[in-house]
Order: C-alpha cells, then sequence, then structure tokens
C-alpha cells in the first residue's frame, strides 16, 4: 500500500499540474490542440481545498504528485495518476479510498475509455445519464455508479 496524504493548499498548483499532465497525456484524443484551462482549474482546486466537505489525498515522490483523489464522502470528485506511473496500481489505490469513505457515483467522460475500463472492472455501471463537460469542446460525461 501507497503512503497517501491529505493535500493542504501548498499543493495546490501540484494538483493543477498532476490533473494537466494526465489529461494531455490521456485525453488528447478529446481535447487537441485546445489551451490547458489553467487559471479556471487552478481556481477549482482552491475552491476544492477550502471546501470541508471534500477530501483530498495525494501520493508523491521525490519528483512531485504521482497521485490523486477527491472525494465527497458520496461522489468520486477527481482521480489521476501521473503518466509514468500509470498501470502501477496508483488509481485503483486511489479509487478504493474514495469508495471506503462513501463515494459511490462519479462523472467520467464518455471518451476517456482508460478511466472507464478501470470504473468497470471494479463493477461500476453507467447509470445512463450524461451531462456537458464545463471545458471546451465541451465533451459528454456520464454518470457511474457503485454496484
Amino acid at each position: 500500500m501507497t503512503a497517501w496524504r491529505r493535500a493542504t493548499s501548498d499543493d495546490v498548483v501540484a494538483l493543477r499540474d498532476l490533473e494537466r499532465a494526465a489529461s494531455r497525456q490521456g485525453l488528447a484524443h478529446v481535447f487537441g490542440e485546445l489551451p490547458y484551462p489553467d487559471d479556471d482549474v487552478l481556481a477549482r482546486w482552491v475552491l476544492l481545498l477550502d471546501d470541508p466537505s471534500v477530501v483530498v489525498e495525494v501520493v508523491e515522490d521525490e519528483d512531485g504528485l504521482l497521485a490523486l483523489a477527491a472525494h465527497d464522502g458520496e461522489n468520486l470528485r477527481h482521480l489521476a495518476v501521473r503518466p509514468d506511473h500509470w498501470s502501477a496500481g496508483l488509481g485503483r489505490e486511489g479509487f478504493h479510498r474514495a469508495e471506503a469513505a462513501g463515494a459511490r457515483r462519479l462523472w467520467v467522460l464518455a471518451d476517456n475509455g482508460r478511466a472507464r475500463r478501470l470504473y468497470e472492472s471494479l463493477g461500476w455501471t453507467p447509470t445512463g445519464e450524461s451531462q456537458e463537460c464545463p471545458w471546451q469542446p465541451f465533451p459528454t460525461e456520464l454518470e457511474y455508479a457503485a454496484p
């Protein structure tokens, strides 16, 4: 088991940077050459870290954050792993941490096959609900729920 810790406001830039690295690598087919919404994502992390109902947990090494899992006791809000550590089990660990804390729902991009395969391998299924992602080009997000 990896040593996870609670993120603090000192981690806000690293959280944004990890999410950006994972998105650029894993979702290039969705977002293409669009500029990454750095300021908006940074502001979202500030709000999440200030929200007492949201737990943001991270794992790090000497090069920075390896993984993050953000959950609020009902929803898995964010899960990301640095691309050079994909398939090392960190995403699964973060997912299980959120699930153990009560997460039973999440939203995932319809075109995020890697994440969808993970969630489905853990028994979660689409609910049939969808919504528009807030970032350009506004792709579809699907809701998943625990069994």
